[in-house]
């Protein structure tokens, strides 16, 4: 078996143990640059929880590189836009998201990166953007900013009038997903157009505090409105 193959498989079972957020520190064991090459594989397992754990492991692994090294981390942040560019023949499946997940663990590349992780959902031929056509990659780049919001929301205030807009898309993880990170946000002037979400009932699956489970586009902005409400 190739040091590669055997890499992938130690790095899955990890992730793939019940109690795989606190085996995350075992990944230490290895370079981080090691490791980037197996879980972009892994973004594409056919776990969907394995998939998203091995997002939250790439942006620890990122925020390691970037520790080490700004521009190792830099090179891994190009290789992931890359895989989102047309001309690179990729799919992309999961890249937004370990975007997201490698700004809310590094301060430094957060500062770098916010504006490319948001122009992902600038859809306004007036504004320079790189606005993914794919309603499903899309959805990565919407979890990705609500993540980042999570822990530095002025960084992705560029955003916020997209997010407005994604309340109205035709997928519902992308409606949902915009009406999380308003909420994170604060947004007073999403008010009404998460009232208005209230009765869907679309759902999809939504991994937050480190679980997959089914959420609605309804309950997730009644959620936000009340957020906003309380912070008003």
């Amino acid at each position: 078996m190739s040091g590669f193959r055997q890499l992938k498989q130690t790095v899955r079972a990890i992730l793939a143990a019940p109690d795989w957020n606190a085996r995350l520190d075992e990944l230490a064991a290895w370079p981080p640059a090691q490791l980037t090459g197996p879980l972009f594989g892994l973004l594409l397992d056919r776990d969907e929880e394995i998939r998203w754990r091995a997002v939250e492991a790439f942006g620890l692994t990122a925020a390691r590189l970037a520790d080490t090294g700004m521009e190792q981390a830099r090179v891994l942040m190009r290789s992931c836009m890359w895989r989102l560019n047309e001309e690179s023949g990729n799919l992309g499946w999961g890249i937004p998201e370990c975007i997201g997940a490698s700004l809310a663990l590094h301060e430094g590349l957060a500062r770098e990166y916010h504006r490319i992780l948001c122009s992902y959902i600038f859809d306004d031929p007036a504004r320079d953007g790189n606005y993914l056509d794919h309603a499903l990659l899309r959805r990565g780049a919407y979890w990705g900013i609500a993540r980042l919001a999570q822990v530095r929301p002025a960084l992705v205030e560029p955003a916020r009038p997209f997010l407005m807009t994604a309340l109205n898309d035709a997928d519902p993880g992308n409606r949902g997903l915009a009406a999380w990170a308003l909420g994170i946000l604060g947004a007073a002037e999403a008010l009404s157009g998460l009232r208005a979400l209230a009765g869907d009932e679309a759902s999809f699956p939504l991994f937050r505090d480190g679980e997959v489970r089914r959420a609605t586009v309804g309950g997730l902005a009644e959620e936000a409105a009340g957020i906003v409400e309380k912070s008003a």
